[in-house]
């Protein structure tokens, strides 16, 4: 049988580590997607305002959060802060701030794009029954937008979980910092670990998507 490489993980403490490594990658996506999916049902209701000022501003903040690259916007967050404000705020701080930022935008435009996909009958209908605009938008509208969003949602969230990879850039120990430092660890005694190790963690990270897709169905099941 090839030397895959996976044996250097039950040396010691090391799938321990790497577990730990994951449960910080998880903390920084779930706080995130704590804050990103209310402000993103706010910024998305306010961008479907026909108000010229907000769509713009709005546009901008999407615009500017699209184009940059999330490795960048960490770099800008954790290293200028310091440099110009004079604040010092940790890595995982720094990678909150921008996945939340980023996920914000992303979670807007979603919710944008449901509410608009509502077809007007359906306005028209809910008011020709005799409800008022607060309660059509509450019995009619926002049912059908939650059921648009939920599958969009989930492909937001592990988007986000696959993205916390980058953070290892500013110093973050999450699940990728400590497979290199595993592998750095045991490049002389295996020299397959890189391969067993990265294996290993492609398998943490699908199962915990894989995860967040069955819940995706089960709730598109429900609202359906």
């Amino acid at each position: 049988m090839p030397d895959l490489g996976i044996d250097v993980l039950f040396k010691g403490k090391n799938f321990i580590r790497l577990l730990e490594g994951l449960w910080v990658a998880g903390k920084i996506s779930l706080i995130s997607i704590a804050f990103s999916i209310p402000l993103g049902i706010i910024l998305g209701m306010i961008m479907t305002i026909k108000n010229k000022l907000l769509k713009f501003l709005t546009k901008l903040y999407l615009e500017f959060i699209r184009i940059m690259p999330q490795m960048v916007l960490l770099f800008i967050v954790f290293f200028y802060t310091t440099r110009i404000w004079k604040i010092h705020i940790s890595g995982e701080l720094s990678s909150v701030i921008v996945f939340t930022l980023w996920g914000t935008a992303e979670m807007g435009d979603l919710v944008r794009g449901a509410l608009i996909s509502i077809p007007k009958h359906q306005y028209e209908s809910a008011y020709a029954l005799g409800f008022n605009k607060k309660q059509t938008f509450f019995y009619f509208i926002i049912p059908q937008t939650v059921r648009r969003l939920i599958p969009l949602s989930i492909n937001l969230i592990t988007r986000m979980i696959k993205t916390t990879s980058l953070v290892l850039m500013i110093g973050v120990v999450e699940m990728m910092k400590v497979a290199q430092q595993i592998i750095e660890a045991n490049r002389m005694k295996s020299p397959n670990a890189s391969f067993g190790v990265y294996l290993v963690c492609f398998i943490l990270y699908f199962l915990v998507c894989w995860l967040f897709s069955i819940v995706s169905k089960k709730l598109e099941k429900r609202w359906w």
